[in-house]
C-alpha cells in the first residue's frame, strides 16, 4: 500500500510539473483519475477575467487527446469554463440570457457533459472523475443553481429546472 502511495505521489508531482512547465500531459493510468486532477486554481476563473456587465467570458483548457469542447453564449455578462484532462471527452455549454455562469470539469476517459441555460442569474457546474460518465443540466428561468459531481465509471445523471 505504501508503495502505491509513493507511486501515486510521483505521478501527481510529474503531472503538476508538466502543467507548470508546459510539457504535454502523458498519463498511463486513466482509471484512477485522481492523478489527473489539477489543483483548485484551474477550476476557478482566472483573476482579472470576471467579466463586466456587457462582456462574455469563455475559457477552455484541455489536456490529453481527442477531447472536444463547444461553448456558445448569447446575451450579456455570460461566463463559461471547460476543463478536460484525459482523452475522448466531450463537453458543451450553451447559454442565452443575462449574468449566467457555467463550468464543466472532467478528468478521465470518455466522459460527456452538457449544460444548457436560458434566462438570467443562473449557475451550473458539472465535475466528473472516472470513465464513461454522462451528465446534463438544463435550466430555463431566473436564479437557478445546479451542481453535479460524479466519481466512478458508467454513471448517468440529468438535472432539469424550469421556473
Amino acid at each position: 500500500m505504501r508503495l502505491l502511495q509513493c507511486i501515486r505521489s510521483g505521478i501527481v508531482m510529474g503531472l503538476f510539473s508538466g502543467w507548470l512547465f508546459g510539457t504535454p500531459l502523458q498519463a498511463a493510468d486513466l482509471l484512477d483519475n485522481f492523478d489527473l486532477a489539477p489543483g483548485d486554481e484551474l477550476l476557478e476563473l482566472p483573476g482579472g477575467l470576471a467579466g463586466s456587465a456587457s462582456n462574455h467570458l469563455a475559457y477552455v483548457i484541455q489536456r490529453g487527446s481527442a477531447n472536444q469542447a463547444q461553448l456558445s453564449q448569447d446575451g450579456q455578462a455570460l461566463r463559461g469554463q471547460i476543463v478536460q484532462a484525459g482523452s475522448a471527452q466531450r463537453a458543451s455549454i450553451l447559454q442565452q440570457g443575462v449574468d449566467q455562469m457555467a463550468a464543466i470539469s472532467q478528468f478521465g476517459i470518455g466522459n460527456e457533459a452538457n449544460i444548457l441555460q436560458v434566462g438570467a442569474y443562473n449557475q451550473a457546474q458539472i465535475t466528473q472523475y472516472g470513465a464513461y460518465n454522462s451528465a446534463r443540466i438544463e435550466q430555463t428561468g431566473d436564479g437557478l443553481y445546479s451542481g453535479i459531481t460524479q466519481y466512478g465509471n458508467g454513471q448517468n445523471v440529468l438535472v432539469r429546472q424550469y421556473r
